[in-house]
Order: C-alpha cells, then sequence, then structure tokens
C-alpha cells in the first residue's frame, strides 16, 4: 500500500496515465480513408459536398473557439479540458457514425474543432504536475506515444482495409471502443495544483510585482528564467512598487486569497500580463520572423493535409485501385519523427543560417506539391505527400526550438497559442475563398496549385531574407576583426 502512494506521489503516475490517453486518443483506423468512407455508399456524399461544405466547417470553428478554450484551459487546470476532449472526441466519431445529411456532418466538424483547440490541454497539463527538471523527458514521452497511436492507427487501418477484415461501420465501432478506454484513463489523472497563468504557486509578490512594475523595467527581465524573475521581484521593496506608474494595480485581493482561487481582478491582471508579455515578445525581430514562417507554413500545411485524400481519389479514383492511405501515413510519420529528432544532432548556426534553411526546404515542399497536382500518378503522389510532411516536421521543429531559446515556459506557451491563432486566420481566409462554395468553390486541382504556389511564395520570401541575414552577418564579422596596420614587420616575420 506504501509502495502504490509512493508510486502516486511520483511524476511517473501522471505521465503514464498521460501517455495511455494520449495513445488510445490518437489511434484512427479510419482517419486516412475519412474522405472515401465519407464519399463511399456508407455516406453516399458527392465529393463537392465534403470538399466544399463539410470540412471548411473545421477551420472556421477552430478558429472561433482556439482563444477561449487557450484561456479556460489554463483557468480550469487542464484536467477538465482533457476529459471534455476526449468527450467531444467520442461524439465527433459517434456522430460520423451515425449521421449521414450535410448539415450533421457539419456539426460533427464542429465538434472535432474542439476536439483540435483542446490539444493545448494535452501538452500543457504535464508541465503542471512534473518537476520542470523533467520537462523534457516526460514531453519526449508525450509525442512519442501520440507518434505511436497515429502510426499504428494508420497501419491497423491499412490492414483491414486491404485484407476486408472488417467493415468501415465496424471500423468505426472499434474507434468509439478505443475512445471510451481513452476517456476512462482520462478521468483517472490526478487535478493539478497549479497551472501556468491563473493558478500559480507563488508569492503574490511575484504576480503582482510583475503585472505592475514599469514596461521598461519588465522588458529588462523578458529572457530571463522564471526562477531569476521570482528571485528579483520577491526582493523589490514596496517603495519601489510604489513609484511605479501602475501603482494602483496593487489594490486588490491579499496573498492567500489569490492563491485560492482567482476572480475578476487576478483575471484582469493575467490578461494584461498576457499582453504586456505579447508586445514584449514580438518585439523580437528574430523572434518575429520565425513565428511568421510557423504561421504561415502551419497554415498551409493544415490546408494540404485535409485535403490530399481529395487529391488522392481524384488521381487514382478506389474504386479502380488498392489504395495505400494508412501505409503512407504511418511512413510519412516515421519519417517525419526521424527528420525532427535529427535536429538534436545537428550543430548549425540557426540563427544564421536558419532563415535561409527555412526558405530552401520550403521550395522542396512546394516542389513536392507541385508534382503531386500535375503528374496525375498516385504513386509521385504518395511520395510527394511523404516528401512534404518531413520537410514541415523538419522545419517546425527547428522553428520551435528557436523560438523557445530564450522564453520562460509561460511567454513560450503564449507564443505558441498566437502563432497557431495566426495560421488559423490566414488559413480561415484562404478556405473562405478557395475552398468554401460561398467563394469560388474550387475543384481539387486548382486548390492545389495555389498551395504549391503559396509555398513557393514562402521560399523566396525567407530565402532572400536568408541570404540577407547570412551576407549581414559574414560583413559584420569582417567588419569586428580587421587587420592591425601598426603591427611591426618583425612581429610579421616571427609569425610567419
Amino acid at each position: 500500500m506504501e509502495a502504490v502512494k509512493r508510486w502516486r506521489s511520483d511524476w511517473r503516475y501522471p505521465t503514464t496515465l498521460l501517455c495511455i490517453y494520449g495513445f488510445f486518443s490518437t489511434v484512427k483506423p479510419m482517419e486516412p480513408f475519412i474522405i472515401l468512407y465519407m464519399t463511399g455508399p456508407d455516406k453516399n456524399l458527392t465529393t463537392e459536398e465534403v470538399n466544399n461544405q463539410i470540412l471548411p466547417v473545421w477551420t472556421y470553428s477552430y478558429l472561433a473557439v482556439l482563444v477561449p478554450v487557450f484561456l479556460l484551459t489554463d483557468w480550469l487546470r487542464y484536467k477538465p479540458v482533457v476529459v471534455f476532449q476526449c468527450v467531444m472526441l467520442f461524439i465527433t466519431t459517434a456522430m460520423l457514425l451515425w449521421t449521414r445529411s450535410v448539415p450533421a456532418l457539419q456539426a460533427m466538424e464542429f465538434f472535432y474543432s474542439l476536439v483540435t483547440a483542446c490539444d493545448v490541454a494535452y501538452f500543457s497539463y504535464i508541465y503542471s504536475v512534473v518537476d520542470q527538471k523533467r520537462y523534457r523527458k516526460a514531453t519526449s514521452y508525450c509525442r512519442s506515444v501520440q507518434l505511436l497511436g497515429y502510426t499504428v492507427g494508420s497501419v491497423l487501418g491499412q490492414l483491414l482495409v486491404s485484407f476486408h477484415l472488417m467493415s468501415n461501420n465496424n471500423i468505426m465501432v472499434l474507434t468509439l471502443v478505443l475512445t471510451a478506454i481513452a476517456l476512462l484513463v482520462s478521468c483517472l489523472l490526478p487535478m493539478p495544483r497549479q497551472s501556468m497563468f491563473f493558478h500559480r504557486e507563488q508569492n503574490t509578490k511575484s504576480w503582482n510585482g510583475v503585472g505592475t512594475t514599469d514596461v521598461a523595467e519588465h522588458a529588462s527581465t523578458s529572457m530571463k528564467s522564471l526562477e531569476e524573475i521570482k528571485e528579483e521581484k520577491m526582493d523589490k521593496s514596496i517603495e519601489s512598487v510604489e513609484d511605479t506608474i501602475r501603482a494602483k494595480e496593487e489594490e486588490g485581493p491579499k496573498d492567500e486569497d489569490l492563491k485560492e482561487s482567482v476572480g475578476s481582478q487576478s483575471c484582469g491582471q493575467v490578461l494584461l500580463q498576457l499582453w504586456r508579455d505579447f508586445r514584449q515578445c514580438y518585439s523580437s525581430r528574430q523572434l518575429l520572423y520565425w513565428s511568421l514562417w510557423w504561421a504561415m507554413a502551419t497554415c498551409g500545411y493544415n490546408q494540404t493535409t485535409n485535403y490530399v485524400q481529395v487529391l488522392w481519389d481524384h488521381v487514382q479514383p478506389s474504386q479502380n485501385f488498392s489504395i495505400y492511405n494508412g501505409g503512407v501515413e504511418a511512413v510519412s510519420s516515421l519519417l517525419s519523427a526521424g527528420a525532427a529528432y535529427s535536429v538534436g544532432f545537428t550543430e548549425v548556426r540557426w540563427e544564421k543560417w536558419g532563415e535561409l534553411t527555412l526558405g530552401g526546404f520550403s521550395g522542396l515542399g512546394a516542389a513536392a506539391l507541385f508534382l503531386m497536382t500535375f503528374i496525375g500518378n498516385i504513386w509521385v503522389c504518395y511520395v510527394g505527400y511523404i516528401i512534404f510532411k518531413c520537410m514541415y516536421m523538419l522545419l517546425i521543429t527547428i522553428a520551435m526550438y528557436q523560438i523557445a531559446a530564450d522564453l520562460t515556459m509561460e511567454r513560450y506557451a503564449l507564443v505558441f497559442g498566437m502563432n497557431n491563432f495566426g495560421s488559423l486566420t490566414l488559413q480561415t481566409i484562404i478556405t473562405a475563398v478557395v475552398v468554401d462554395s460561398g467563394g469560388l468553390g474550387l475543384a481539387i486541382i486548382p486548390q492545389f496549385t495555389i498551395y504549391a504556389s503559396y509555398f513557393s511564395l514562402i521560399a523566396v520570401v525567407f530565402s532572400l531574407r536568408g541570404l540577407f541575414t547570412v551576407w549581414t552577418a559574414q560583413r559584420n564579422q569582417t567588419e569586428t576583426t580587421p587587420p592591425d596596420k601598426n603591427e611591426p614587420p618583425d612581429s610579421i616575420e616571427h609569425r610567419l
């Protein structure tokens, strides 16, 4: 009994439960064949209905719920949102199984947007229950298990479809069972005592100090670690706080009240602090450029992955060909993981060569999309998709590393959320103009022509920016190490 208590108090207990949840919630055997399922005899929808009326709802809904879910996740301390995510996933799968009409499936896309918006709770939860020294190990476990779930789901789906072991509806029932297991595990997760913004376990002076000190003073500590900020703010005297331009904000709940719960005053302080952090973070030009690529590339990546099955079915109709969507997704996931993992072993000065790398590999992704669009061969489409996905996963890993290098965990969470919000805003504009039946409502080939051109634009912009960065770095290096003209000739002879 004592051993069980020790294990439950150890960091491995919540990490193990979260990994089990992550695995069962991501095993979706039907996902690589979802377009074929919706346009096949089970649902009997047309490709135009799926492409132009149903799928765009996810993009609009995701944008609408992202910010509220982001704030509620922290306020509710993660676990309720993780459970809510699994409930929404169960409802999504059930609606996909038992509904047929376009309005019902549009509602299903709305519920699925809640599932994707709640992903932030999955990765944030572990940071609230694990010591900081365990962050890297716990994060690697959670991400690896998710990848394993996607891969197992893709391979399982491919086997079930290729060998006709189960009908499509029975595969969806299997997914419901797996989701129910994930829901049960999510209920067993321990409730965190703290969160990043609303429920911080620290002396109120630390939070109030950050909220009431002068903006310039706050900027000088922006890139320090959270521990350093705490120590410095704890040492501030009351007189220095009262001399700032926001001293009136100090009139609020007492220390013990802020530790217990969050009222309207504390919520206002959190939002004000988020706004200050936002301005301070994006005042860095390098972070701004990396975030711009993140938002633009993630937008194009999401558009491509959302509609690539429609392209595959257009190039090679499933009625005339044994499809291998599941195998392709599994291979692309594994190779992408390998590409992302390799970043940790590369010794490259990313602050100098990073933007040029973003431009060059984005160009390779654009070339892969052009080949997928115009060659008209399903195997070229499969290989092009694997290359495109690997390029994106490689680059997004570099971008995440560069952005997170000098930020505290709280600020990284803010930048992560804002970059995703920016990508969703761009994606909503593209969807409304290009895909939605209320806009141009383009067919799949013109759509992918636009996506390939979009990545070509990203490649040109960041290649030019990268060349300028390299040239500037080389020029500065030359200027800072000039030859010593006053050096006597004998010293030159001695050196030779």
